[in-house]
């Protein structure tokens, strides 16, 4: 089975709002860093894991080998890192080779069933906390654990750890690995590059959706509050679908929901382009901001208690249509936004199905509905055809 036909949503911003790579003053240079300072670049932070990225997945006899190689000098694939400012690092390809290095200098071995909970930690920390470092409920010591190839012959840095590896200690830290560094010029205030850098230098073999990058390069307390909307259970009913997607397309609903709400008068394609700068802004937001956004959309959930639990599902293909939804939020909301109030009234099931039946609305909602001649049109019209709450 496909992706199309897995898909709970229906919208073509995939179809038509691709990314112009060309568009991007992008830079790659290589540079070779030291055992040494990879580790101090990830313990200090300044090279970050991204949330996209998959949980370290090595064994510990795979990760023995990487470091055995690099003791004796055998030449190891390179790290591509993405610069996003002045000595802060992504890492695009390589997240399994140099937590390795990490996980080696501090001795200490992640266990496998802890993997995913310390990924959280690693993410929300910077780092492990000593304390769970040194906890055996996480950890394990990291000897190296490498197979002994010849009979009678022993391997000399078998069950080492980096504490008792003697003179070769000095000869790991200062081995130098390449490093490819990935550097988007311009244009400035745009970072959107960065999907396409992934998806093309990534060897993992995944291909991300935006909104799986965009959640961990803009991670804030306004999607903290996202999350937690995405968790409401009428909003789930509305979705047609009770388990939060996977890609994180939901996600992306509220987003696009309160980006057009806010900043609509801004906007112009891309969509990705479009949400990336909504989401780094809204980074900023006060505590109150947020909590008062979280409000004014539990308003309009509670203003929407007339309409069926399959209003915004479009009913010819079973799939929720993110146009309709997306206009008539942005309708309803915009008086009460401006007025900093949450919503007074109740969505009249007999305008809503004025609007689905709108000849304008329904042209501008068929396909591109990205295009901002389309966003204006099905805006318009919910405004003309939607009662101000």
């Amino acid at each position: 089975m496909n992706d199309d036909e897995n898909r709970w949503f229906d919208d073509y911003v995939e179809e038509s709002d691709d990314l112009q790579i060309d568009e991007y003053d992008i830079t790659a240079s290589p540079s070779d860093f030291n055992v040494s300072t990879l580790f101090n670049f990830v313990e200090s932070g300044a090279v970050r894991i991204p949330g996209f990225q998959r949980n370290f997945v090595w064994d510990k006899a795979r990760s023995s080998k990487l470091i055995e190689s690099l003791i004796l000098g055998i030449p190891v694939p390179q790290l591509f890192l993405y610069e996003q400012t002045r000595n802060r690092f992504l890492v695009i390809d390589g997240q399994q080779r140099l937590m390795s290095i990490y996980y080696f200098v501090k001795r200490r071995f992640p266990k496998r069933d802890k993997r995913s909970e310390l990924r959280t930690i690693f993410d929300s920390e910077g780092r492990i906390p000593d304390h769970i470092l040194h906890s055996d409920e996480f950890f394990e010591d990291f000897n190296l654990k490498l197979s002994e190839r010849l009979p009678n012959r022993i391997n000399k840095f078998n069950k080492l750890n980096y504490s008792t590896l003697g003179d070769y200690k000095t000869q790991l830290d200062l081995r130098p690995i390449r490093n490819i560094v990935v550097k988007q010029n311009s244009p400035e205030g745009d970072d959107s590059s960065i999907y396409e850098v992934f998806n093309r230098l990534n060897t993992g073999g995944m291909n991300l959706r935006p909104q799986e990058i965009r959640t961990s390069m803009y991670h804030s307390r306004f999607y903290d509050m996202l999350y937690r909307l995405n968790l409401n259970s009428r909003w789930r009913e509305f979705l047609n679908t009770q388990v939060p997607d996977l890609h994180m397309k939901d996600i992306e609903i509220l987003l696009r929901g309160f980006a057009m709400l806010i900043s609509y008068e801004s906007y112009v394609p891309s969509m990705v382009r479009f949400l990336n700068k909504f989401s780094r802004d809204s980074a900023k937001n006060s505590s109150d901001e947020n909590g008062y956004l979280e409000e004014l959309f539990c308003s309009f959930l509670n203003a929407c208690v007339d309409l069926p639990q399959d209003a915004f599902i479009n009913l010819r293909s079973n799939r929720f249509n993110i146009a309709l939804f997306e206009a008539v939020f942005t309708a309803t909301c915009a008086d009460a936004y401006a007025d900093r109030r949450l919503l007074g009234g109740r969505v009249s099931p007999a305008e809503l199905s004025a609007l689905i039946g709108d000849s304008e609305f329904g042209r501008a909602s068929l396909e591109g509905t990205t295009k901002k001649l389309n966003v204006d049109v099905r805006l318009k019209r919910a405004s003309e055809l939607l009662s101000k709450l």
